[in-house]
């Protein structure tokens, strides 16, 4: 999977050329409408703003993910497409970037907007932080009520991710591991006897990605 910003993350980046200012904005977003919101509300912030040149890429479950840019009046090819190269060079998906381009008097030609294009975005993804999905598979493990603080504790001392736990006659522990067989070898160490689990499903999760 590839790469994504944090949740909530927002990276903002202002470039000048030849009295051109370019504000470049890029965003997380999990979604067309998500994006499609970012570029409106960057529209609403800037309305004296000659362009509004956007890029977006978002992933969709079992599809290829969407890819939208737009030049916003700037000739053909010179804005959105590059933005686009960017957020695809950088390895990122759920993002968006929006440029807006306060016109300063000069035109840049096309090689000069592509390459103010492409650098805002890059620069406002500039040491930027990522996350990585990673899947998860979910199982469930039940046990006594008397011993079910004891292992949960010890399961969590061990680095096991203990998602839920449901109380009644018996205690089920739902964890997040990434090898059942493992998982289920642990939790028979830590009961010290046989251990069962029984598969629950997959959940995906956000760890940082170094460096």
């Amino acid at each position: 999977m590839a790469d994504r910003l944090p949740l909530g993350h927002v990276r903002e980046a202002t470039l000048e050329v030849k009295r051109s200012v370019f504000l470049a904005r890029v965003e997380r977003v999990d979604d067309e409408d998500a994006a499609r919101a970012v570029v409106a509300a960057a529209r609403a912030r800037a309305p004296e703003a000659r362009h509004h040149c956007s890029a977006f890429i978002v992933d969709v479950a079992d599809a290829q993910p969407i890819e939208r840019s737009s030049d916003d009046g700037e000739p053909a090819g010179t804005a959105g497409t590059p933005m686009l190269e960017v957020l695809r060079g950088a390895g990122l998906t759920n993002v968006v970037a929006v440029v807006t381009r306060h016109f300063g008097g000069t035109l840049l030609g096309t090689g000069g907007l592509v390459r103010a294009y492409s650098d805002a975005v890059a620069l406002a993804l500039d040491g930027a932080p990522r996350v990585r999905p990673v899947v998860r598979t979910l199982v469930e493990l039940e046990l006594g009520p008397e011993e079910a603080g004891r292992v949960d504790g010890a399961l969590l001392a061990r680095g096991v991710e203990v998602t839920d736990a449901t109380w009644g006659p018996t205690v089920v522990l739902r964890l997040a591991v990434d090898d059942p067989a493992a998982a289920e070898a642990l939790a028979a160490e830590v009961l010290q006897r046989p251990a069962t689990l029984t598969l629950a499903g997959h959940q995906v999760t956000e760890v940082a990605v170094a460096g």
